[in-house]
């Protein structure tokens, strides 16, 4: 079924909040044959601990915060356990993603990582958060980098 909002291109990725990515990633690993030897990636600005793979062709990111005020670890204790904290949604358009979110009612969050709001760049394209939720799933937009815009935002080191 094709999506109505022709802006969107496709799932980016699936954060799930866990307690500690080592046990989460072992689980997956037993149980749906991702790679045990998976890399963990610690995010020092953010504090958090990272273990990210692919299933089905959609990137999985088993997400711990290293601190226990991180935004992780807060939403696991305001929910009483670990799941699906947020899905990224792949856009062509992010300002066009958030003015249509917008316009439908939607607010800004605060990215935890860089304390802004609405669109701003990170590592692999222009992010924003919406503070509404979809089902107690948060809801994050991402416009990928070209080619070219990835290798200035390297240079530039933002």
């Amino acid at each position: 079924m094709k999506s109505d909002n022709p802006n969107v291109k496709g799932i980016k990725h699936m954060a799930f909040a866990v307690r500690d990515a080592d046990t989460a990633l072992a689980a997956y690993a037993r149980f749906l044959h991702v790679p045990a030897d998976t890399e963990i990636t610690v995010f020092p600005k953010s504090q958090n601990r990272v273990a990210l793979f692919y299933l089905g062709g959609i990137e999985y990111q088993l997400c711990q915060s290293m601190v226990p005020d991180g935004r992780f670890a807060k939403w696991i204790d305001e929910r009483g356990g670990e799941g699906l904290h947020h899905i990224c949604y792949e856009v062509d358009d992010i300002d066009a993603a958030l003015a249509h979110a917008e316009a439908q009612g939607a607010s800004l969050r605060i990215c935890q990582a860089c304390q802004k709001y609405g669109s701003h760049p990170h590592p692999e394209g222009w992010v924003a958060f919406l503070d509404n939720d979809a089902g107690g799933i948060e809801i994050e937009f991402m416009q990928v980098y070209t080619p070219e815009q990835l290798e200035q935002y390297q240079v530039q080191g933002v």
